[in-house]
């Protein structure tokens, strides 16, 4: 119906453009016309119907319409003056020579006029309710990036800026391409509300220089995907996004070795326990990259499971990669299954990923936290010393270190039972990799804060003298891949991350290259405020990576080997069996005597938010141990530990 409706207002265009074209040579309007005339006319009509309709003239949006659309219309009425030119030639109608001219002249005016004119009104009409942005690079991101934005509705932008002198003051694509330095003042004159980043192939150290001059101005900075994304084909220049998480950190990312990556994965038959999880599907990422002859993954969450699953066999199309891939539901609390699992595909490598993580959550369940984190670290790594597995990392975290939290102090005792097994014959080789917060990871801060400043705030931080240790997905991924290459048996390997991050610090940068301010400003509406709500059940305010000063080089200079003291093996049993008697009967206050026992510098915690030991009012309450559990564990619990035991 709308195209039936412009093909007639285009004939009418026609008609009228054959009239005047006739009437300006004469200088009047009262001219006779025969018939002849009146042929010549109508047949042009006609004619140009079926060619402007032949042309595709009414295909495009008039309101999108580009350069190409305008071609079709110069086109479609230089054939309509052929076509007129031609009628009148033949039947030798009596007009003036030059009316061909006249009319090829009104009907492009008319009809490309009204087109013109029509997509002007409604660009016009989008960059009244589009956010005026600021492209930073001018280079050929920068300039992909400016046409994506002109067929949207959501962006204008109004200039480009660029540290090149070169382009400096040049005009590109119709926009002036300003200095850095006139950032500020341009914000101020077309009432910028975004910087777009466009310069996907700068440094790590470039990228955090231009965002941190860019910190403080009143304006959300944005980014498009790096270089590496853009070659890959995984994203494209007019995928505007938020800052990446690596931009976040206050170091430079650490690079990878990748023979150490490969060593422990190429042509092996490697296993991800907790695959579904932040750090296990990021492992899955890398280990597929590097070739293993089979990957397994283990996960207790058939959700997770399947949504990584997914997103392997799509990477594996997209980069043409031949990789057997095992998906296993299954608990790592299941001992006789990892053994099984073990055995039945040969497995050469586990990275044990699989564990509670979030502080908060374990310390409302206990027993739970600690059976997954201790016992599930225990049946997978015994299961794997006894199927003959070549290596096993485990992923720990700096909270391990001198902990004030029960996740912490499970996460420390399950490092010791893999020291203890890796003083014993072994051919498995057991090591730890310990690094701190994972930006980007499930519970971590940074998606909490920008949900939060999504939301108007406030942004929420336990403290104003908190800090942590951080590090990019990527980088605590191949810290773990690199670690296995370089264990020799009870290895605790830590990365060199610098120095640690106040949260609050963070918090100022994210609500700043949000465009936000922490306090109200007379010249802006928005502010977000930051709220100290305290420290959370067993948060502490500093973390540590190490128990001591003792720390050794590596094959990798960011990589260090941390030289701890660890209990005999037959200290660890006693303990192990200790915490399983208490499990059972989920006695948080028996858990945390033996927690405080084993592990250094975790005295003093006592079992106050647990759920179920709150509701059964036995928070702060002294008992005898003897009274509620007997003296030594049952049997069948010990043979499940040490089923080898005589």
């Amino acid at each position: 119906m709308k195209q039936t409706f412009l093909l007639l207002l285009d004939m009418v265009f026609v008609a009228v453009a054959i009239w005047a074209a006739v009437a300006f040579p004469f200088g009047r309007t009262d001219f006779t016309i025969g018939a002849v005339e009146i042929f010549c006319a109508v047949f042009t009509i006609l004619a140009s119907a079926v060619v402007f309709l032949r042309l595709g003239l009414y295909r495009a949006v008039i309101r999108f319409m580009g350069q190409q659309a305008i071609w079709a219309v110069i086109t479609a009425v230089s054939y309509s003056t052929l076509i007129l030119g031609a009628s009148v030639f033949f039947t030798r109608a009596d007009t003036p020579r030059s009316m061909p001219f006249f009319y090829w002249c009104l009907a492009l005016l008319l009809i490309g006029g009204t087109r013109l004119t029509v997509r002007a009104y409604y660009q016009a009409k989008l960059r009244s309710m589009s956010k005026n942005v600021i492209i930073y690079g001018a280079g050929e991101s920068g300039r992909q990036l400016l046409t994506a934005l002109h067929h949207g509705d959501q962006y204008r932008a109004v200039v480009f800026v660029d540290d090149d002198t070169c382009l400096q003051r040049s005009v590109i694509n119709g926009l002036q391409v300003a200095r850095p330095e006139d950032i500020a003042q341009l914000i101020d004159e077309h009432n910028i509300t975004q910087v777009l980043l466009a310069i996907p192939s700068a440094s790590q150290e470039r990228r955090r220089e231009i965002i941190d001059s860019l910190v403080g101005l009143p304006v959300h900075v944005r980014t498009v995907p790096k270089i590496n994304e853009l070659v890959a084909g995984r994203a494209s220049v007019n995928q505007i996004q938020d800052i990446d998480l690596d931009d976040l950190l206050g170091r430079d990312p650490v690079p990878p070795y990748p023979e150490l990556i490969d060593r422990c994965i190429t042509n092996k038959v490697v296993m991800v326990t907790g695959a579904g999880g932040s750090i296990g599907s990021e492992l899955c990422r890398q280990i597929l990259m590097s070739g293993p002859s089979e990957l397994l993954l283990l996960d207790n969450s058939e959700y997770a499971l399947y949504q990584i699953q997914r997103e392997l066999n799509q990477m594996m199309q997209e980069n043409n990669l031949d990789v057997e891939m095992i998906v296993l539901l299954g608990s790592v609390q299941d001992q006789r299954r990892l053994e099984t699992i073990y055995r039945t595909f040969d497995v050469q490598t586990v990275y044990h990923a699989a564990a509670y993580k979030h502080v908060p959550m374990v310390e409302y369940n206990i027993a739970e936290g600690v059976a997954n984190n201790v016992f599930g670290t225990w049946y997978a790594a015994e299961a794997a010393r006894k199927s003959g597995v070549e290596t096993f990392v485990l992923v720990s975290t700096d909270k391990a270190v001198r902990p004030t939290n029960i996740m912490g102090a499970s996460k420390r005792f399950a490092e010791m039972l893999l020291q203890g097994l890796a003083q014993r014959n072994t051919k498995t080789r057991f090591c730890m990799v310990r690094f701190g917060n994972v930006l980007g990871s499930s519970g971590s801060v940074v998606p909490l804060f920008r949900e939060q400043i999504e939301a108007g705030g406030p942004v929420t931080v336990t403290h104003p003298e908190v800090s942590r240790y951080f590090m990019s997905i990527q980088e605590a991924a191949q810290l773990v891949l690199q670690a296995g290459a370089m264990g020799t048996g009870g290895d605790v390997f830590v990365l060199d991350m610098g120095e640690p991050v106040r949260i609050i610090d963070l918090a100022r940068r994210m609500i700043r290259l949000s465009g936000y301010e922490m306090q109200l400003d007379a010249r802006l509406a928005d502010h977000i405020d930051i709220e100290f709500i305290g420290l959370r059940p067993g948060e502490k305010l500093h973390e540590e990576l190490l128990l001591g000063s003792s720390v050794t080089g590596t094959g990798h200079p960011m990589i260090m080997r941390a030289e701890e003291e660890c209990l005999p093996y037959s200290q660890m049993q006693r303990h192990l069996v200790e915490l399983m008697r208490y499990c059972d009967v989920m006695d948080c206050d028996g858990i945390t005597s033996v927690l405080n026992a084993a592990v250094s510098g975790f005295g003093g915690h006592e079992a106050r938010h647990d759920y179920l030991w709150r509701k059964q009012g036995k928070v702060a309450r002294k008992k005898s141990i003897a009274k509620v559990i007997p003296a030594t564990a049952p049997a069948s619990n010990v043979q499940e530990l040490f089923p080898d035991k005589s």
